[in-house]
Formats: C-alpha cells, structure tokens, sequence
C-alpha cells in the first residue's frame, strides 16, 4: 500500500504519467527501480506466480483470476495493460493479444500479506474467451445446477 502512496505522489510532484493514467511510462514519472523495489516486496509462490484478480473498474464485476510471474508483472506496471502467465502452455502472454479483447490498468492494490493482486481495469469487449464479459457468467442455482447468468457479447468462432 505504501507503494501506490509514493507512486500517486511522483506522479504528482513530476508530472509525469504512470501507466494507471496514460498508456505508457515516460521517463520524467515513476523511475524503473521504484518499479523493482514494489515487485521485490511481494510474495510470490513456489512456482514464482502470484494470484492476481481481474476487476472491471466500472461494474466492480470480477472479471477472472489468473497468474502473474515477475515479468508479467513488470511488463503490466511499464505498459498499463494485462499480462499474465499461461500455466498451461508455460508462456507469457498479454491477454486480449489474440482477441483484441485487452485490459487497461486504472489501479492496483495488494492485499494485506502481499501475496495477490488486484487490479481494477478497463476491459475492451470482453475477458471471458468463451465471449462473455466475464469468466464468471455461470450462477450455481438453489438445486445446486448451473444456470448461465449473462448473454454472449461476442462469438468466439468469429474471433479465434
């Protein structure tokens, strides 16, 4: 938390732009090592992952879950877009880079142990490649079925 203080105030006191307001780091704002400095203060796993959730920043709808290793991590804070590791095929990637369905960070917390994220973002389209808005778009009903919850907002055979 101390960190996102000291980001809003060089921010401020600089004048120049963090990728939480603009698209990408000039070099007159927040300097690289101070970057560094927050990303070697968490708490990542065994496999060098942290848990990081996905927030639209309007509809406070969660958007989905995923993990970070350090390098999507460094690359969200430079570029104020979303990337994350792929477990499944052992790769970085920016999500939405297939889609064009990209996240645009407008903020970021961490939680009190510093061991996830979360990060209120712009969403473009929608997160879910399933062409939902949202990975969570199946509700589980009182009899215990699984009830979808929200309308499609794109076909994904149209886009993958």
């Amino acid at each position: 938390m101390q960190w996102v203080v000291v980001l809003k105030t060089a921010v401020k006191t600089r004048g120049g732009h963090f990728p939480f307001y603009s698209e990408a780091i000039s070099k007159e704002s927040v300097p690289y090592e101070d970057i560094m400095k927050f990303i070697d203060q968490l708490k990542f796993n065994d496999k060098g992952l942290i848990p990081a959730i996905i927030q639209d920043h309007k509809s406070g709808k969660v958007l989905t879950l995923c993990y970070m290793n350090r390098e999507a991590l460094e690359k969200t804070l430079l570029e104020g877009k979303i990337y994350l590791f792929r477990r499944s095929k052992n790769a970085l990637m920016m999500k939405g880079e297939t889609s064009g369905h990209i996240q645009i960070v407008k903020e970021v917390f961490i939680d009190c142990e510093g061991n996830s994220l979360l990060f209120k973002i712009e969403q473009k389209v929608a997160a879910c490649h399933a062409g939902y808005f949202t990975c969570y778009f199946r509700k589980v009903a009182k009899d215990g079925l699984l009830e979808i919850a929200e309308r499609k907002v794109f076909d994904p055979k149209k886009v993958y």
